[in-house]
């Protein structure tokens, strides 16, 4: 299919037969009058009371539990930039779509026209009430930190920024699997992250929670190395700055057993790839052309294990192997919060699933009747129907251990 063609076919699935991509559907009988009744006034004020006299019986008698606001102000949305919030609609929609599909979890998506971070915050807190859950989207950094933070000292809801805290725990699941591949340790990889933003920063954060050494760790921006020397950085950046003498991305890959792009494309050469330390791991992951492209790099190095974001191409890092699961999780604990100890669990839960063996039905669905653990195989796929039994009871199950749930393990759970 052409570009042209590809264009008209995205905008005639969001047209036809009915604009956008989401419905509201009713999930009690409203058939007769006492149903009515029952659904509206007088019925429905029996659960005011209840939720006034108790705010957690919201969870009991509301949609409140199983409700999850997907929610932007279009400051930083996919690669587009700052296109305002009217046009982030779509991919708020999209992100819904997801949440529902592979989760069950439902979604209001909510675009919010205020740019300054204090107005969306305000925006945030002032409707939180609805939900039982907020993911930030696409909102640009250095704000995203301050928002995230914000947001979550203030409500006892999860709070989840996708773009930081979704991508950093793909990473870490994948980049775990490929060390272990490669014979190498987390502790002792030497690790290069090209992108300081929200989801560089994020994984290099989680990273370290893992077991990553913090001076093993060279970040880099659009300026090159962020060190010591620099003072231009901004508290998120200076967390990482290091004291070397290492100044270029060149010069930082040299030796370099791991490098993690969320950049943009073409920053890589074949050279640095080339002087990386034996058995790399490449995680390219600008999309939708990548810092370097898989084919390029395996041309200069046959113990490469390569991951992009793109679905075209082996391991793709796709934050809908977390982000539904997650929430899920969280959501059948009533979690107050999404803490690192939840994350973690998510991380090793997805990186087990992929040491497992493969189900026909996900190799039917890639065409891969060979796929199993290995250098083109380090995290599951998204169609793998084995995610939510995975990831979403580690998820809940670490929720209750750091006392961060309000509720029991669920029984329909797995049994721990």
């Amino acid at each position: 299919m052409s570009n042209p063609d590809r264009r008209q076919a995205a905008l005639d699935y969001h047209a036809k037969p009915r604009p956008g991509k989401l419905g509201i559907a009713i999930t009690k009988p409203f058939t007769t009058p006492s149903e009515l009744a029952l659904a509206y006034s007088p019925g429905v004020a029996e659960p005011v009371i209840e939720i006034e006299k108790n705010p957690d019986d919201a969870f009991k008698y509301t949609s409140k539990g199983n409700l999850v606001a997907v929610i932007t102000n279009g400051t930083a949305v996919l690669g587009l930039g700052r296109t305002g919030a009217l046009a982030s609609k779509p991919v708020m929609e999209g992100k819904a779509v997801l949440f529902k599909k592979f989760a069950n979890v439902d979604v209001f998506d909510i675009e919010v026209d205020a740019p300054d971070a204090d107005d969306f915050i305000e925006t945030v807190k002032r409707i939180a009430p609805t939900f039982g859950g907020i993911n930030l989207e696409d909102i640009a950094a250095p704000d995203c930190f301050y928002v995230e933070q914000a947001l979550s000292d203030a409500l006892d809801i999860p709070v989840f920024h996708d773009d930081q805290h979704g991508t950093a725990i793909i990473i870490c699941a994948g980049l775990l699997n490929a060390l272990s591949y490669q014979g190498k340790t987390l502790e002792q990889a030497r690790i290069v992250c090209v992108g300081a933003g929200a989801a560089g920063i994020a994984s290099m954060n989680l990273l370290q929670a893992l077991g990553a050494d913090a001076n093993n760790i060279i970040m880099c921006d659009s300026k090159g190395v962020v060190h010591s020397g620099r003072t231009d950085l901004n508290a998120q950046k200076q967390a990482f700055a290091v004291d070397t003498d290492l100044r270029t991305l060149e010069d930082a890959m040299s030796g370099a057993d791991v490098f993690i792009g969320v950049s943009g494309p073409g920053l890589v050469s074949q050279a640095m790839v080339q002087s990386m330390a034996p058995k790399p791991v490449v995680f390219a992951l600008a999309n939708p052309t990548p810092e370097i492209l898989p084919e390029e790099a395996h041309a200069v190095r046959d113990d490469l294990i390569m991951a992009t974001g793109r679905s075209d191409y082996p391991n793709q890092v796709n934050n809908v192997l977390c982000f539904p699961f997650l929430f899920r999780g969280a959501l059948d604990v009533r979690s107050r919060s999404i803490n690192h100890a939840m994350q973690i669990a998510a991380v090793h839960a997805i990186a087990d699933l992929a040491r497992q063996p493969v189900p026909e039905v996900v190799k039917d669905a890639y065409d891969a009747p060979e796929l199993s653990f290995g250098p083109e195989y380090i995290l599951p796929t998204p169609l793998d129907p084995r995610l939510s039994d995975f990831v979403s009871p580690a998820v809940a199950a670490a929720a209750v251990d750091s006392g961060a749930a309000r509720s029991e393990y669920p029984a329909h759970y797995p049994k721990r």
